[in-house]
């Protein structure tokens, strides 16, 4: 082999830093596997903890109604929200780290393709050149046929060396930009419920506050304690004259609502106090994370080409109907009381998507859809002779109990309930993750209140 051979040969392996022949390099890790399980068990001592709060609270309010019951009640609660709070911490913090990790990776991934190119470049020059050697010019230049034959072949075993090695950093840069990206909407997601956990706790703590102060009117003792309760006892007038607040529509009756839920249960046999629960816990939530438009929040396959077709059936113009704000991790675009989003709306209300024959959307599809009477499942439950109306209360309500029967939400059952409300909120695949424990919880704490009007309306 010539001598300029020899010296390209040793420049590009110095440009490449031993790249070519040296084991895939690493990447100093800033989360250890012994932080990393340090982190696993600290979360997992913290869920045991939360079940066990949430076992103390199930125990407690199967209690008669006393102060101490009630004050244990509200202790368990601000220990469940505090732990659950603690556990996202300890997840953001691992999920931060490994972002981290992977932002590091891409540099230096992207360092060594730049070197990879321009050795790359260097080697097609050397080789067109060598390409462009006539024969005459081997003779004159002292270097016979084997020679010449041997740099060619040496020339091509580097090239295609470097091409493979070039196109597996390409593929790794690509897979670690992929995991980066979803690691920073997990992130997100995770930082979102931080947010709504937080708002939970100050609303329990704003409830102990109301106990201290009742602890302090009746100075510990029992028997003033439940003369208070039962002065605060509302009558059957006015618990059904105060107003049911529902998120992006118009508060109305208790009554009303009540009779709504009532008709929804008959239908679909899910507890109308749940029902309840469900909607306020949405309209709640609708407090703390505001309001959007469908341009912005929706997604642009999914979801808005059935959103127009939707406002269009209604009459309404879709640039002035409220929907859900998107969150941090994901899309929104959540419609009325019930916060159906368009693409779920769809299979309960009747929409078809000409690509698919059905109420499914094709991914990557925009074409049209259409209203099907006959496929209006809220319709039929109604039995009204118009199309179902998300913003519509009464309409929304019987929405929300056809969803939650399809989640396991009938029968009245507390553990199937809270799970049916999870899978109302996060879906079937999040349902059982601690960090979506407060909305189950929640909805069951609310969905135990409205039972309670319900009981003094129907004289229990």
């Amino acid at each position: 082999m010539s001598k300029k051979l020899n010296f390209l040969i040793f420049l590009i392996i110095v440009l490449l830093g031993v790249n070519i022949f040296a084991p895939n390099f690493s990447i100093a890790q800033s989360l250890t596997p012994q932080r990393k399980a340090e982190l696993e068990q600290e979360l997992k001592q913290i869920e045991n903890e939360i079940a066990e709060q949430r076992v103390i609270l199930e125990a407690k309010q199967k209690e008669r109604t006393s102060l101490e019951r009630d004050v244990a009640i509200l202790d368990a609660k601000i220990q469940e929200s505090k732990l659950q709070i603690r556990a996202t911490d300890l997840k953001i913090q691992s999920l931060t780290r490994e972002i981290g990790n992977k932002a590091l990776t891409i540099e230096e991934l992207n360092a060594k393709v730049i070197r990879e190119k321009e050795s790359l470049s260097q080697i097609i020059r050397k080789t067109n050149e060598i390409d462009s050697v006539s024969l005459v010019e081997i003779v004159l230049g002292n270097q016979n046929f084997s020679e010449f034959f041997e740099d060619i072949d040496s020339f091509s075993s580097i090239k295609a060396s470097l091409r493979n090695s070039f196109r597996e950093i390409e593929d790794t840069r690509n897979n670690t930009e992929t995991e980066k990206r979803s690691l920073e909407i997990t992130r997100a997601d995770v930082q979102e419920l931080r947010n709504l956990q937080v708002v939970q706790r100050q609303r329990v703590e704003s409830q102990e506050a109301e106990k201290q102060a009742l602890l302090k009117a009746t100075k510990g003792e029992e028997s003033a304690y439940q003369q208070i309760i039962a002065d605060k006892q509302k009558t059957a007038a006015q618990i059904r004259a105060a107003l049911f607040n529902l998120r992006d529509s118009t508060a109305i009756p208790f009554g009303t609502a009540l009779e709504y839920a009532k008709r929804a249960e008959d239908r679909t046999g899910v507890r109308a106090a749940f029902i309840l629960g469900i909607l306020a816990q949405e309209s709640n939530l609708g407090e703390n994370v505001g309001t959007g438009n469908w341009i912005d929040d929706m997604h642009p396959e999914r979801d808005r080409p059935v959103f127009q077709v939707v406002a269009d059936t209604l009459g309404f113009n879709p640039d002035t109907m409220p929907v859900s704000r998107a969150p941090w991790y994901g899309w929104g675009g959540a419609m009325g009381p019930a916060q159906f989003i368009p693409s779920t709306w769809a299979c309960y209300a009747g929409y078809i998507n000409s690509l698919t024959g059905s109420c499914r959307w094709g991914k990557g599809y925009t074409g049209s859809w259409s209203y099907s009477p006959e496929k209006d499942n809220i319709r039929k439950l109604l039995g009204i002779s118009s199309p179902s109306n998300p913003w519509n209360a009464e309409h929304a309500i019987m929405a929300a109990a056809d969803l939650l029967a399809d989640n396991g939400g009938s029968g009245g059952n507390y553990n199937s309930e809270r799970l049916a409300a999870l899978r109302y909120f996060a879906g079937w695949t999040n349902a059982t993750k601690p960090q979506y424990a407060f909305y189950g919880n929640d909805v069951m704490e609310l969905a135990t209140y409205y039972q309670g009007q319900i009981n003094i309306l129907e004289g229990n």
